[in-house]
């Protein structure tokens, strides 16, 4: 399923635009400066916000492991493709109010601080540690994403699963940070309105596999002994010692 957080992030990546554009177009650099430097300083910011969305991934992967060892692999699948039909159907301004509700006013505050100080730098090391600080902030489309790495198959493939989704957002934030009009403004709302779309497709794959209908590769049926496989931890043998 990789393939599907790329395609996932370069549909989402015009709403990347939309919510973070102001940021890729204000980042510290001047143009007229070494295009080695401004490129590359430019290529960190998104290389830095693609690790944090793979960190998150790995969050999300140790607790789905979690989960799938406690017996509900397939419970698991379908949850992620409900969940992602959930954030489709709630209203964006809606999560910011969640956020505060759980109490992350506070980090959140943080990491604006932060990120806001990180402006007034200009370095390589400045320009990848503001990506990291801005995949921290509060995304819908990251939210999306998240809950289709929850079903991922392990850590390290919610991981890949999310660092997928982050380099498909590089190729139009990467653009738009260096051109500041690589798409026009309907190209860019035209395309949102085509992100629910692709998130309910993806989260209808997910309860599709999570269902195991018996169809192949789609929803392949897991059997009972692979679920009891996954359900039960391997006993290590025992050892008998002679005295």
């Amino acid at each position: 399923m990789l393939w599907a957080g790329f395609v996932f992030g370069l549909l989402g990546s015009f709403h990347c635009v939309g919510m973070c554009g102001a940021i890729a177009l204000a980042l510290p650099g001047q143009a007229g400066g070494r295009p080695g430097q401004y490129v590359g300083g430019r290529l960190l910011y998104n290389l830095g916000r693609t690790t944090t969305y793979a960190t998150l991934g790995a969050a999300a992967g140790l607790l789905g492991q979690g989960l799938r060892l406690a017996g509900w692999q397939q419970s698991l699948s379908v949850a992620s493709g409900l969940l992602i039909l959930l954030l489709v159907a709630v209203p964006e301004r809606y999560t910011g109010r969640f956020a505060a509700l759980v109490g992350l006013n506070r980090p959140l505050n943080w990491v604006k601080t932060a990120l806001a100080s990180q402006f007034q730098r200009a370095s390589w090391g400045a320009l990848f540690t503001t990506g990291l600080l801005n995949g921290l902030l509060p995304c819908g489309m990251v939210y999306l994403a998240l809950a289709g790495a929850l079903s991922a198959p392990g850590v390290a493939g919610a991981a890949a699963y999310m660092a997928c989704f982050g380099l498909g957002t590089l190729p139009l934030m990467l653009g738009l940070s260096l051109s500041g009009r690589i798409v026009p403004l309907a190209w860019r709302i035209g395309m949102r309105r085509v992100v629910p779309y692709a998130a309910s497709v993806l989260a209808v794959l997910f309860i599709m596999r999570g269902l195991g209908l018996g169809i192949p590769y789609l929803s392949p049926r897991l059997s009972a002994a692979a679920s009891a496989a996954v359900a039960r931890p391997v006993t290590p043998p025992t050892v008998h010692y002679c005295h």
